[in-house]
């Protein structure tokens, strides 16, 4: 199982980010990004990106179901541990939303009688604890567990329970002792997207060339790979323009309306593929994600656009209570309406330049507003005096430290809308003297690096 950060183009070694005050390189040239890139293909290639899909190695997802895209786990999805009595027999499913659950335990103590205990839900990374006192698991008690738990939440470790008896009942107890979570992996349309979108581009290009004929076989084999990577998210696709959790995914949030950047993101490789295949059905899909977002995109003072990280047309944008019965692991939530930021940002961006390139949705206008989101509103210096950018869209959240903010150049795509995008995100790179590396960090860079070097020949 990969983690989120693993997945991508640097799912293959992980490294650490080089900087050098000393070495600098022209990171708009392609003599530089041929450097860099030949220090990260050491990793590996999109073959091998293929060969790392559930159904080429064997992997099932929480479903028991081995399909041809690659899944996630451990920090992403939701924790399990089955508390059981001394013959083995499940009494309670203990479950954590909390981020890095696989790192979480349960603990069973005695409770005040022989019918009671009290659970301990600890997640080590964060230092957090949720504590039930006294619980029963006979269903007709006040303290039964499965209510006690859910009429509590959310709690510092977001637990959740499940009774799996088939005829629930009291007078017993879990075995005393500590339990640790277990993670559940499932395929998230955003990492689908992600990998996908490049080969579909490749495709789109080989095939519209005629000049690259000798690369058409590998050209129709990725295509052919991307629409069964797609497909696998067809029972999350709503015709409203964007895709869902379903309810009982393991995850935090399951049965709500992904975060726009993480539908975008397959949105992403629907665009390729209009523009590679001439499909309707592609293009449907592309354009109504296009007009989806399209609604999010609110104008402020500085005729720059801002939208929010959760689309504001979702329950978890608008918050939901437990008697609506939304979602499996996250019983309810009061509403989270932050505002989007840098990197996450960066995927509705492309997509919104895409989707113009592509002749699918969009005006020359939005695409300068976009522009002017980053030169108005993210573009700024750090203490250090070095150039960075603010966290979210609207200008909030403080300068990034450079890690966040090499993540700049993925806003490249509206750079011919403003040259102040090329400018400042080059002036990122220049001011950290970054140097070639492997890993899920660098993968990103290069592709910074790759935009740099498209603009540069533009202009």
């Amino acid at each position: 199982m990969l983690t989120r950060r693993q997945l991508g183009l640097g799912a293959l070694a992980v490294g650490a980010l080089g900087f050098s005050s000393s070495t600098a390189h022209d990171y708009a040239s392609r003599q530089t990004f041929d450097h860099f890139e030949r220090v990260f293909r050491e990793a590996g290639d999109a073959d091998q990106v293929l060969a790392g899909r559930d159904s080429e190695r064997g992997f099932k997802d929480y479903r028991g179901l081995s399909l041809p895209a690659w899944q996630a786990a451990g920090a992403y999805t939701v924790g399990f541990a089955t508390l059981t009595d001394a013959s083995g027999q499940p009494l309670l499913e203990v479950r954590s939303a909390l981020s890095y659950a696989d790192e979480a335990t349960a603990r069973v103590s005695a409770g005040t009688s022989a019918s009671r205990f009290t659970l301990e839900v600890r997640n080590t990374r964060y230092g957090r604890v949720a504590t039930f006192p006294d619980l029963s698991l006979d269903p007709a008690s006040p303290d039964y567990a499965v209510k006690r738990i859910h009429d509590a939440y959310p709690t510092p470790t977001m637990v959740t329970a499940r009774d799996p008896r088939p005829a629930p009942a009291g007078g017993t107890v879990p075995v005393l002792g500590e339990t640790r979570l277990s993670v559940k992996p499932m395929i998230f349309a955003v990492h689908t997207g992600m990998i996908t979108y490049p080969m579909a581009a490749f495709a789109r290009i080989v095939l519209h060339d005629g000049h690259l004929t000798k690369y058409r076989g590998k050209a129709l084999e990725y295509l052919q790979a991307v629409k069964e990577a797609v497909a696998v998210h067809e029972r999350e696709w709503r015709p409203e323009g964007h895709l869902i959790w379903v309810k009982g995914m393991p995850l935090p949030y399951d049965g709500t309306e992904q975060p726009t950047n993480q539908w975008l993101a397959l949105g992403l490789t629907y665009a390729e593929l209009t523009a590679a295949t001439g499909d309707p059905f592609y293009r449907d899909r592309a354009l109504r994600m296009a007009r989806s977002f399209g609604g999010e995109l609110k104008p402020d003072a500085g005729d720059a656009y801002v939208w929010s990280y959760w689309p504001s047309f979702g329950k978890t944008y608008n918050g939901y209570t437990a008697d609506q019965n939304v979602s499996e692991y996250t019983p309810s939530i009061a509403g989270a309406r932050q505002i989007e930021d840098l990197s996450h940002g960066g995927i509705d961006v492309e997509f919104a330049a895409l989707a113009f390139r592509h002749k699918i949705y969009y005006r020359g206008i939005d695409l300068a507003r976009i522009a002017r989101t980053y030169t108005r509103n993210l573009a700024t210096t750090g203490p250090d005096g070095l150039p960075t950018t603010n966290a979210r869209l609207d200008g909030t959240g403080g300068p990034l430290n450079a890690e966040g903010s090499l993540q700049a150049g993925r806003w490249m795509a509206v750079a011919p809308w403003d040259a102040g995008v090329f400018t400042h995100s080059r002036s990122i790179y220049d001011a950290r003297a970054v140097q070639p590396a492997q890993g899920a960090y660098p993968a990103s860079y290069l592709a910074n690096m790759a935009y740099l070097n498209w603009f540069a020949r533009r202009s």
